[in-house]
C-alpha cells in the first residue's frame, strides 16, 4: 500500500532552498521541540486546528497526500527545474519523522531524474538515515548546538544521534551544507562560534550557513494556543553576525549568512 504523507504546504518557485527554481514540500512532524521554532505548526504529525486571524476562523493545518498526488503537483513545474538546474526540496518539520513517505517520495523524484534536496535536523534513526542518504543530492543539515546537555535543554533531545548522522552524511556522496540557527541566549555568543569551529574541524565540515533568529513565527503560537518563550526578544539581523561569521572564515570554513 502506497504510504501517505502528512504535509502542511507545497511552495512553488522557491529560490532559497537549493539550486535553481524549486518546489518545497513541507512535512508535518518533528521529534525536536526547539523553543524558538518558527514553524510550530510543523511539530505534530497529524492535522491540527489553528486560528486564522485575517479570516477570523479556525482552519485545519496539515493534510494527508499520497506520493502520486504530491508528484502530480511537483511535476507541474518540471520544465522550470530543467531550465534552471532546480528540483524539489523536502522540508518540515523533520521529513524523517515520516520515513516511509519521505523515502518513497525521494525515490519517485530520482526515478524522474529530478534533483533532490532536503532540510533535516538529523534527529532520526541511524539506519533510516543511512538509507535516506542514498536518495538525496543535497542536504541542508541543522546543527543547533555543540554541547549535548545544552542541546537537550534547547530542543528536548541531546545531539549525540544528530552528530552521528552528520558524520554519516559528510562521508556520503551527497553535498552537505551545515546550518546553524543563531539564537539569542542559546548559541549566539562569539565563544559559541569558537566551539562550533572545534566541532566542525573534527567532522571536516566545509560549508556553513548561519540563519539569524527572527520573529516570523511568533503569531503562530497564539494561533495554536501554545506558549512562546522568546516573545518580544529582538531579532538578529545579518549585519549583527559579521564577527560571528568571521570566526568561521578565519578558520577556513566557507560561511554564508542567510
Amino acid at each position: 500500500m502506497e504510504p501517505q504523507i502528512c504535509i502542511f504546504n507545497i511552495q512553488k518557485f522557491s529560490i532559497h532552498d537549493g539550486p535553481g527554481i524549486r518546489t518545497v514540500v513541507f512535512f508535518k512532524g518533528c521529534p525536536l521541540r526547539c523553543y524558538w521554532c518558527a514553524n510550530p505548526e510543523s511539530q505534530r504529525v497529524a492535522p491540527e486546528k489553528m486560528w486564522e486571524e485575517q479570516r477570523q476562523k479556525t482552519t485545519i493545518v496539515g493534510e494527508y497526500r499520497t506520493i502520486a498526488e504530491i508528484m502530480e503537483k511537483v511535476l507541474q513545474d518540471e520544465p522550470f527545474y530543467e531550465e534552471s538546474g532546480g528540483g524539489v526540496t523536502l522540508s518540515g518539520g523533520e521529513i524523517l519523522q515520516q520515513p516511509a513517505g519521505a523515502l518513497a517520495l525521494l525515490r519517485a523524484l530520482k526515478a524522474r531524474g529530478i534533483h533532490t534536496a532536503c532540510e533535516t535536523t538529523g534527529a532520526a534513526d541511524e539506519k533510516v538515515f543511512a538509507e535516506f542518504l542514498d536518495q538525496v543530492d543535497l542536504i541542508f543539515f541543522d546543527v543547533k548546538h555543540y554541547d549535548a546537555l545544552r542541546h537537550q535543554k534547547g530542543t528536548g533531545q541531546t545531539n549525540t544521534r544528530i552528530l552521528n548522522n552528520l558524520q554519516q552524511a559528510l562521508t556520503s556522496s551527497a553535498e552537505v551544507i551545515v546550518r546553524i540557527p543563531v539564537i539569542p541566549g542559546f548559541n549566539a555568543a562569539l565563544s559559541d562560534a569558537h566551539h562550533f569551529v572545534e566541532l566542525f574541524h573534527e567532522l571536516q565540515v566545509k560549508k556553513l550557513e548561519l540563519l539569524p533568529f527572527h520573529q516570523f513565527g511568533e503569531k503562530k503560537y497564539t494561533a495554536l494556543q501554545r506558549n512562546y518563550r522568546l516573545k518580544g526578544v529582538p531579532q538578529i539581523h545579518s549585519e549583527d553576525l559579521t564577527d560571528y561569521a568571521k570566526i568561521f572564515t578565519d578558520h577556513h570554513i566557507d560561511c554564508l549568512v542567510r
